[in-house]
């Protein structure tokens, strides 16, 4: 059975009259609002952003049912991505991008959709224990400004994997120290994740202001 469309709906966070705005997608598993997801759209927007977050059709049912149910496949995954950035008015004045797999396909639509940046946070490389299966093709020739950050220990990709990619010279790296796929520190690194998130919001409003 098909997919729901996307319905629409944006979350908003920071001043309506901003220069740019930041769209974020959310990962496989966690919804918009995610603890995650609220602190780097309310640290940008803090910042002076405007902030967009949505749902993808599969997480909006997710929410209306009750139920488990897996991500849309991929061309439904871009189609949502594409009617976010037209609902906009066009790539021209957004930075688009999201936690893991919503950044995964903001980056394989942000050259066709003329973004202005692209922000990746904690990008899957490649899925945990099997590093030879790279998400990385696409990535090679992107055109669009990007900056991707990173946790060191990110089993979806380290620096020790990330180092030997062939990327695009518009794609940085941001490393998080002892952060996992989430940012999330350990105890004994003497780190928080409070830090971390706001290291990352600072890395990224900073990237945005050059753009």
């Amino acid at each position: 059975m098909a997919p729901p469309p996307w319905d629409g709906a944006l979350l908003f966070d920071g001043p309506a009259d901003a220069a740019m705005t930041v769209v974020l997608a959310h990962g496989a598993g966690q919804p918009l609002d995610s603890p995650f997801m609220a602190a780097m759209a309310e640290g940008l927007a803090a910042a002076g952003l405007r902030v967009a977050r949505f749902d993808f059709p599969y997480m909006r049912a997710r929410r209306e049912t009750g139920g488990r149910r897996p991500p849309d496949r991929e061309p439904a995954l871009l189609a949502t991505w594409h009617g976010v950035i037209e609902s906009l008015g066009g790539g021209g004045r957004l930075a688009i991008g999201g936690k893991s797999m919503g950044g995964r396909i903001a980056s394989m639509i942000a050259d066709a959709a003329g973004a202005r940046g692209l922000v990746c946070l904690g990008y899957p490389f490649h899925p945990p224990g099997r590093p030879e299966k790279t998400r990385t093709a696409h990535l090679q020739a992107i055109r669009t400004p990007t900056l991707i950050v990173q946790g060191t220990r990110d089993p979806f990709g380290g620096p020790e994997d990330v180092s030997g990619y062939a990327l695009s010279d518009r794609i940085q790296t941001a490393w998080i120290e002892d952060g996992d796929h989430s940012l999330r520190p350990r105890k004994k690194s003497g780190r928080t994740l409070e830090g971390n998130l706001a290291e990352a919001v600072a890395l990224v409003a900073a990237f945005v202001g050059r753009l």
